[in-house]
């Protein structure tokens, strides 16, 4: 797995990779129009071996804001094939460590509550319950999901040793 840092090149695959993971997806110039923006980064996972200049498939993305002190997660997915495989956890790493070397304190995200596996790997991070956010995401037909609300304190939380670089 190579990680990419995201520019606007990048957009085409990491919106490649947002529609494997949801529905509706976040289109190619979406992620571009967000990546222009103050405080913005982010990262695509790629199944290409870590040194080579080839570009490979797209596999998981995420998309954060740096403001003041705070880190946001705007999005993070893995398409199905590639779940379970490290993926998501190499692309929080790089990203809540990216976050701390431009001084943020702490990191929010929301996450499905429909969304077990997710909400363990962000545990694992450190991450802790802050809210709820109540029929946040709409599944369609199936109705409304609420959203839980978790932060992680980069200071002071057991797992800002994992993310050192």
């Amino acid at each position: 797995m190579k990680l990419i840092w995201a520019t606007a090149a990048e957009a085409v695959g990491m919106a490649q990779a947002h529609a494997g993971a949801f529905d509706p997806p976040w289109r190619d110039d979406e992620f571009e129009d967000l990546l222009e923006g103050e405080g913005i980064f982010g990262l695509l996972a790629t199944d290409a071996e870590p040194l080579s200049d080839a570009p490979g498939d797209p596999l998981g993305v995420i998309l954060c804001r740096v403001a003041a002190d705070e880190m946001e997660v705007l999005t993070i997915g893995v398409r199905p094939q590639a779940r379970r495989k490290g993926v998501a956890k190499a692309l929080m790493a790089a990203a809540l460590t990216a976050a701390r070397q431009a001084g943020a304190g702490s990191c929010f995200l929301e996450v499905a509550v429909d969304n077990p596996e997710a909400c363990a790997l962000y545990a694992g991070l450190g991450f802790r319950r802050a809210g709820r956010r109540r029929h946040y995401y709409d599944r369609g037909p199936e109705g409304l999901i609420d959203a839980l609300v978790m932060r992680l304190d980069l200071n002071a939380d057991p797992a800002s040793a994992y993310l050192q670089p």
